[in-house]
Parts: structure tokens; sequence; C-alpha cells
């Protein structure tokens, strides 16, 4: 559990820092602009995914998925319930498209508190199965493994088509909801 909880910790606050930078954005007045761009850059990526079959992952997170693989090393050794918490913590790092997928939804909430709700919510969604594979992933044949893995492009490709659609202001509750240009003037009472 401890481990779980490390990692809904660090979703919870990669969701306030994307949040936080979704509320400038949308402040300056570019939500849905930038709503459409990034599912854009989705879909791009995705198809570049599909194109040459290899992970797509600049430098830098290489570099930064190298030094969180060293820190969980040590931190396995090691067997008191903290380490276990940062163990949970230091996954909730690791470069992965579905985090990446999760970060563009914070991102693209105008709230800073929405960011976390979202971070949060992407957490404890992949808690179940998180602990499934823990406890009985060694019976789940490759086969059934890569069946899972196939479903992977398609929930990018539907996250893409949602920030556009969200993007478009064609007035569909929770798909496409009419989005402000930006805040109003505040109002002046003297």
């Amino acid at each position: 559990m401890a481990y779980h909880i490390g990692r809904v910790l660090t979703y919870a606050s990669l969701g306030a820092i994307f949040g936080l930078l979704g509320r400038q954005v949308y402040i300056a007045g570019f939500q849905r602009w930038f709503s459409i761009v990034l599912g854009v850059l989705v879909l791009s990526l995705l198809v570049q995914y599909l194109n040459n079959k290899r992970r797509l992952q600049p430098s830098v997170f290489s570099k930064l998925q190298i030094l969180v693989q060293q820190w969980m090393g040590q931190l396995l050794k090691d067997s008191r319930p903290a380490s276990f918490l940062l163990l949970g913590m230091a996954n909730g790092l690791l470069p992965c498209g579905m985090v990446y997928l999760a970060i563009a939804g914070a991102l693209s909430t105008n709230q800073l508190i929405d960011g976390i709700a979202f971070m949060t919510a992407f957490g404890l969604g992949t808690f179940p199965a998180m602990l499934t594979l823990s406890l009985f992933g060694f019976m789940a044949s490759i086969s059934v493994r890569n069946s899972i893995k196939k479903l992977t492009p398609f929930i990018i490709a539907a996250m893409g088509i949602l920030l556009i659609l969200r993007g478009l202001n064609m007035g569909i509750p929770y798909i496409s909801p009419v989005l402000e240009a930006s805040r109003g003037a505040a109002v002046n009472c003297h």
C-alpha cells in the first residue's frame, strides 16, 4: 500500500505543477488553442510511434529514467515501510506514455485543483491494474500481455481526439464544453 500511495502522491504533485501551468495558459486566453495543439501533438506522436514501432522519448527523459532507476535500485535493498513509499514516489517519476497522456490532461485543465484531481484520479485508476499485476502478473501469458499492450494506441488516440474536441468549443458537455477565451476583467466598484 505504501508503494501505491507514493505513486499517487507523485501523480498528484505532477498534477499540481501541470494544473498550475494550464491555469496560466487559461488566464492568457489560449486554452482552446492550447488544447487543440496538445491533441494534435499527441496524435502526431502516436503516428510517429506506429510508423517507427519504437518508443519515442527525448534524451532528457532517458537521463531522468536512468537516475530514477538507480534510486529505485537503492530503495529496493531497504525493507523499511518508508522505502516502499519512496519507491512508489520514484516509480511515479519514470517516463511512461500513459503518464504523459495524464499530464496532458492535467495541463489542459484550467484550475490547480483540477490538475491535482485529474492526476490523483489517474493514480487511483491505475491502482487496481498495478495491484493485480503485482499479485497475479506472473499468471498472465505473453499473449494476454500483448493483447493488453495493443489497446494502448487506441487509448492514446482517444485522448488526442478528446483534447482537440475540447478546444473546438462545440458545446458538448464533458467532451467539448464551451471554454471562455480568457478570464473576464476584474470589476472595480469605485
